[in-house]
């Protein structure tokens, strides 16, 4: 057996989305897995996800391997099972709790008027205060003279004067600016800047998802929390002349695309050729997004008409790829297909068994505590409805993906 190293850097074991982890259960899942056991320095190294942790581990456990912590070394036991359930509880417990002391710092930081991102916006620089024994962060605006200040001026200015977005990029791009990180400008970065009403002065924390504040919780919103680099009068009127301006919005999946190859057909520079009209609809064509976005010094790929590109490119798929061989190759792939998926429902009920299972025998395992005098039933009762909560989850999850298979064996 070889040795292998799956190092995750600055990656939370609170989910299993981390590249080398998954790579790690993707090995394991061969024929014949390159490795019998993982060794981890301690169980939350693994994951902080109950969940995820029992999920993974039965799953490595038919592949015939074991998942062993340096620190916490535990026997194949029912005390050492329940040892490790119970340090597994723990280290969930402790990165939630952890998370919410964070989040909790972060909006009371933002309540007294500090910045808690680790890079200002454009035309601002981070000054640090002092508050108590700490150094906190605040935001104040570049000398007049810097180009951060020049530009954002310059944008909204440009956009008081009725420029749109792309129109912004393209001028700022001619006359050779560059953004905070030194690259052209597009549309979406111009948007950001106006839209960005840290601008004014006012500071807006938790309105992000990603920045995890409860439903019921309201964002932070702070006025005049550092100097203003645009008065507030100029941000209003900008907003109002870009919703107007703004077309209806629709979900794309109720508007079929006009475009045959959207998302299929690519520029030489390598940005997405997408579908454009001119003259009220009365033309339409392909053009380079890059190009469209940020002007014409960034590509010279002219314009493609529509009616062209598609039918060279149909008349190509007819010639050379719906032939009689090539479609019996189809069929062959399609019948795998079906094949494979029934494996992945099998192996999905297999997993959803065994986690079924593990929970059965956890709760036995408390029950025979309880009743040989071992334990208390008041110190278990959480454990134990906690547990009948997953068993019943588990339960409606086998009959979801019972559900599915026989849809998708149709």
């Amino acid at each position: 057996m070889s040795c292998y190293e799956f190092v995750d850097e600055a990656e939370s074991g609170r989910t299993a989305a981390r590249p080398e982890f998954k790579r790690m259960i993707a090995m394991s899942k061969s024929s014949v897995p390159p490795f019998e056991a993982i060794l981890v320095w301690k169980l939350n190294r693994f994951a902080r996800n109950r969940a995820d942790s029992i999920t993974y581990k039965l799953l490595l456990q038919k592949n015939g391997i074991k998942v062993i912590s340096i620190n916490e070394p535990l026997d194949d036991s029912p005390t050492g099972k329940l040892m490790e359930g119970i340090i597994e509880s723990l280290d969930e417990f402790y990165s939630a709790n952890l998370g919410q002391d964070i989040k909790r710092g972060m909006k009371e930081n933002a309540l007294r008027g500090f910045y808690n991102g680790s890079q200002p916006p454009l035309g601002y620089e981070l000054v640090k205060v002092k508050d108590g024994p700490k150094q906190r962060n605040k935001l104040a605006p570049e000398a007049d003279s810097s180009p951060g200040v020049k530009t954002v001026k310059y944008i909204f200015a440009l956009a008081d004067r009725g420029k749109g977005c792309k129109e912004i990029a393209n001028i700022l791009n001619r006359e050779e600016y560059i953004t905070k990180a030194g690259k052209p400008w597009g549309r979406t970065t111009v948007h950001k800047i106006l839209c960005n009403e840290a601008y004014t002065g006012t500071l807006i924390w938790g309105a992000r998802p990603s920045q995890g504040l409860a439903k019921n919780e309201e964002a932070v919103r702070l006025e005049n929390a550092w100097p203003s680099i645009i008065d507030k009068e100029t941000f209003q009127r900008i907003q109002q002349s870009m919703v107007s301006r703004q077309p209806k919005n629709t979900h794309p999946r109720t508007v079929p695309s006009q475009y045959l190859l959207s998302g299929m057909a690519f520029c030489s520079c390598g940005a997405a050729l997408t579908g454009h009209s001119a003259k009220s609809g009365q033309y339409a064509y392909y053009q380079c997004n890059r190009k469209f976005k940020q002007g014409n010094g960034v590509c010279n790929c002219q314009a493609i008409p529509k009616t062209k590109l598609e039918s060279t490119v149909i008349k190509q798929i007819k010639s050379r790829v719906l032939i009689e061989e090539n479609l019996e190759e189809l069929v062959t792939q399609v019948n795998e297909a079906l094949k494979s998926t029934s494996s992945r429902h099998k192996e999905k009920l297999a997993v959803l068994d065994a986690e079924l299972d593990d929970t059965r025998q956890r709760l036995n395992r408390l029950y025979e505590a309880i009743e040989s005098g071992k334990l208390n039933y008041d110190d278990l009762a959480p454990r134990i409805r906690e547990l009948r909560e997953r068993q019943t989850n588990l339960e409606k999850s086998r009959v979801l993906a019972e559900a599915e298979m026989v849809a998708d064996s149709d």
